[in-house]
């Protein structure tokens, strides 16, 4: 069932808003203890948000979001609910104000089931880094949900919500979106606000939806999206203009070349191939095209976010914000040891890496030029738009299909270099979203990638919809 339906459902009084919310309830008591995505269940609240939201459908005032359960990754501000980042550090930590995105879904009398589980403050790309615990894939208990979103990825395959929102700094909802078998969409940035989101690096965070559809996604990108002025990177809102059920003939992909070489999983290769020839069949032009400077984005990436998370996470000192420690003898020793005992190894990790990056003396030789590097893709992208005059641009979501969890690269380097697949669209801003294409003979989902031009965030989920009404997609089993 997708929110349309259920829409239908519940304007029609054939289900309930506080049934749904119940099930749900019901469905998360069991499931959820195998896959652990909800760190708080918002269940008294919930049912009460589902009471007020079945007053608004019996008046005729309901609105596309009116009675949808929803989880929420747990890096966005909520006053009814815990925000911990998934960290020691803000543990218990309860917000005066809630998140812009929040806000809006609430004006639409959402409900928020939860807060899903992430990797730690967003870092990390298994929802392993949690300090309350690993995510499990729905589809393979054994093997990681992606992250950072991997807590809203599972909930979503395992049908534990309708939809959830996620953040997406460097690939943190496309790739968990790849590795469970869903849909998800980092928009533009600047289309969502990021006021309430706690930041990991400015410049690069976007909040976007997971969900099992591009539709579904569209219908909650579409409730919060727009201007805010507590966010002065947000832009004024522009209509997502979908296009769904329209025909692909005459439109015009590129296949990104640097991203189908040996370094990605021969099946997944096959699987984005098997996608590009349905495109073509279905009347869209489908060629390659070249990027050169993506070799160029993965360290530009960890540059640049390193150094901004080196700045952002400075407030949690033990004084001001987060986690302090019981045992210090001088102002030094507070923040020392409150950093040390509050943030995990992968945020410390990345913390020291910006710092030493922004030291002076380094600054022009690696931040300095990851900006410029940064900068040249963008214009790079623009280029290859403009010239070719595409519609979209297909690759894989990752080199691999998610993998056991005692099978991850003990090398964080190594980790670091999975990400080339997402982390250029990133650093350029652009709207990219996975959609599921395919299964290894494990049974382990193959996210497709589409990643359109500056606020060409409804074509690219058009051009989703239209294969994922071809593609037969395989269910986790033991879910509904």
């Amino acid at each position: 069932m997708d929110i349309g339906t259920l829409r239908t459902m519940l304007d029609r009084h054939e289900l309930s808003a506080v049934e749904v919310t119940k099930q749900y309830m019901a469905d998360i008591q069991t499931v959820d203890k195998k896959i652990n995505a909800y760190l708080f269940v918002n269940e008294e609240q919930a049912l009460g948000a589902a009471e007020n939201a079945q007053k608004k459908i019996d008046c005729g005032e309901s609105k596309p979001l009116t009675g949808i359960p929803i989880a929420l990754k747990d890096n966005l501000c909520t006053t009814d609910m815990p925000t911990t980042c998934a960290s020691k550090m803000l543990e218990g930590y309860l917000s005066p104000f809630d998140a812009t995105v929040v806000q809006r879904m609430r004006a639409q009398d959402a409900v928020f089931l939860g807060k899903v589980n992430m990797d730690e403050f967003a870092m990390g790309a298994t929802t392993a880094t949690s300090a309350y615990g690993k995510t499990h894939n729905p589809y393979n208990e054994a093997c990681v949900p992606g992250g950072s979103s991997g807590g809203s990825a599972a909930a979503v395959a395992a049908d534990l919500c309708m939809a959830a929102l996620g953040s997406d700094t460097g690939g943190s909802i496309r790739q968990p979106a790849s590795f469970c078998g869903v849909t998800g969409h980092r928009p533009t940035y600047g289309m969502v606000s990021r006021y309430g989101c706690v930041s990991f690096a400015s410049s690069l965070d976007q909040i976007g939806p997971i969900a099992q559809s591009a539709k579904d996604c569209a219908l909650v990108l579409e409730a919060i999206a727009g201007q805010d002025a507590h966010d002065q990177t947000s832009r004024p809102g522009k209509p997502l203009a979908c296009q769904f059920g329209q025909s692909l003939k005459g439109k015009k992909l590129g296949l990104i070349a640097e991203l189908m070489g040996d370094e990605v999983d021969e099946q997944i290769r096959a699987k984005i191939e098997q996608a590009a020839d349905w495109y073509r069949r279905a009347g869209a032009t489908v060629e390659m095209v070249s990027l050169p400077m993506l070799k160029h984005a993965v360290p530009a990436y960890y540059l640049i976010s390193s150094a901004e998370a080196s700045t952002n996470l400075s407030r949690f000192d033990g004084v001001c914000y987060g986690h302090r420690t019981e045992s210090a003898d001088s102002f030094e020793q507070l923040v020392s040891k409150s950093r040390a005992e509050g943030f995990g190894w992968e945020v410390k990790r990345r913390i020291m890496l910006g710092s030493y990056a922004l030291c002076s003396g380094y600054y022009d030789a690696y931040y300095n030029k990851a900006v410029h590097l940064k900068n040249v893709l963008r214009a790079q992208y623009d280029e290859t738009f403009r010239q070719g005059q595409y519609d979209a641009l297909l690759s894989p979501v990752s080199p691999t299909v998610a993998f056991p969890f005692d099978q991850a690269p003990s090398d964080p380097a190594q980790m670091y270099l999975a990400d080339i697949c997402t982390v250029s669209a990133a650093l350029a801003g652009l709207p990219s979203l996975s959609t599921p294409c395919g299964y290894t003979e494990d049974g382990m989902p193959i996210g497709l990638m589409i990643t359109g031009n500056w606020w060409e965030d409804g074509r690219i989920l058009s051009l989703a919809d239209a294969y994922e009404h071809e593609f037969e997609r395989r269910k986790p089993e033991g879910t509904r």
